[in-house]
């Protein structure tokens, strides 16, 4: 094992030239960051994950129902053990002539079926209640680690010239803020990592828990490489739309239309600038070009921007969706189902629907930061639940 982990950290990949692992060793002058200081992030986790369910039980939840937000979920498909056969073990979407056979044996009409069918496959859906307290965790967590972040790096010389970033590695001791910072970072993406498969489900599942693993190997490798500083300016970035997407999405499931049309063309405005504008520009160039100039060539800065163009990718694929919808709902005035939508809309027909509803019910993505860059995800909005 202590070799198969000696070839993998090998410091000619990880680290620069005429730098060795002994150069990140803490003394008591200073503190580097350690690999074994990542070993925190999974308690932490896990204490992340307990206090989420204690906060949507027990001030997610009272918010929720105190705003009079709908506790119950789409209408359950009456029982038919036939039908149920044909749903569990043959198709969940039967075709023109199943459809005529079930009509002949159960003696039902063909637009009964489809009912059936359409509210069996809506039944296990999550009620708008429990969308909302997962939003509202995500955006008090958000708002948290955001305005953390903010406080933090407006002391700090490299906000305002990424060449510092660079300046003295790797002698840049690990300051006790950034030490927090990064960890609760990584401890919350930890725990996204797995609540992903009991939260509600959407279509891009595939594609953001590419966009964890992504953002975990970044903080990880970054953390442990001490190029910490880089970090701090992407996490801060991304968690930016993070806020306003999860605040819309509560608006949006309290009914509160105009609100929740301002805040999800704010973050519209706010995920397009920070990650098609900001990131590119600002991180992008940075690890591109001026870490090159300031440490020279080494194999691990491939990996780390092979990583952020990985991430620059979604950025875009998200910004693509955001603009089709958006364009979408001010032309058209009317939205098929969301291309983020939970797993099953409530009605699986193209709605129209008057040109404001239909904006903030086609817009609801979430960015990322680092993700969550995100988070950047796109949720399904009162169009598909008001059927």
């Amino acid at each position: 094992m202590a070799g198969i982990l000696a070839w993998f950290w090998n410091e000619r990949f990880w680290l620069p030239h005429n730098v060795t692992w002994a150069d990140l060793q803490s003394t008591e002058e200073a503190a580097f960051p350690q690999a074994e200081d990542l070993y925190l992030a999974f308690p932490l986790a896990f204490c992340i994950f307990m206090i989420r369910l204690v906060f949507e039980r027990f001030i997610a939840k009272p918010c929720a129902l105190g705003l009079k937000v709908q506790a119950n979920g789409p209408q359950k498909a009456q029982p038919n053990a036939i039908l149920e056969k044909v749903f569990t073990a043959i198709t969940k979407h039967p075709d023109e002539k199943r459809l005529e056979g079930l009509s002949k044996q159960l003696d039902w009409d063909v637009r009964s079926i489809q009912r059936w069918f359409r509210q069996r496959r809506n039944q296990e859906k999550p009620s708008t209640l429990r969308k909302f307290c997962e939003s509202m965790w995500r955006f008090t967590f958000y708002l948290y680690i955001f305005t953390y972040g903010v406080r933090f790096l407006k002391k700090t010389p490299w906000l305002w010239n990424t060449r510092q970033c660079w300046s003295g590695y790797p002698y840049q001791p690990l300051m006790p803020d950034l030490h927090y910072y990064y960890i609760v970072e990584l401890s919350f993406y930890w725990s996204l990592m797995f609540s992903q498969f009991i939260d509600v489900k959407r279509k891009d599942f595939g594609i953001m828990f590419t966009h964890h693993i992504v953002t975990v190997t970044l903080i990880t490798f970054s953390y442990v490489t001490n190029l910490t500083r880089v970090g701090t300016l992407i996490l801060c970035l991304h968690d930016a739309a993070d806020i306003v997407l999860e605040a819309a999405k509560m608006a949006n499931y309290c009914k509160c239309q105009k609100l929740s049309d301002l805040l999800f063309l704010t973050f519209a405005v706010v995920f397009i600038v920070s990650r098609l504008g900001i990131y590119p520009l600002w991180i992008l160039n940075t690890t591109l070009f001026e870490l090159y100039e300031a440490l020279g060539n080494f194999p691990a800065l491939w990996v780390f921007n092979v990583l952020l163009m990985v991430l620059q990718i979604l950025h875009c694929f998200w910004s693509y969706l955001i603009i089709k919808a958006a364009y979408r709902a001010i032309s058209k005035g009317k939205v098929a189902k969301d291309a983020r939508s939970d797993v099953e809309s409530s009605s699986d027909e193209e709605a129209t629907v008057p040109r404001s509803k239909a904006l903030h019910s086609s817009m609801a993505t979430n960015g990322t930061s680092g993700a969550n860059g995100t988070n950047g995800y796109l949720t399904g909005g009162t169009c598909s639940e008001e059927h």
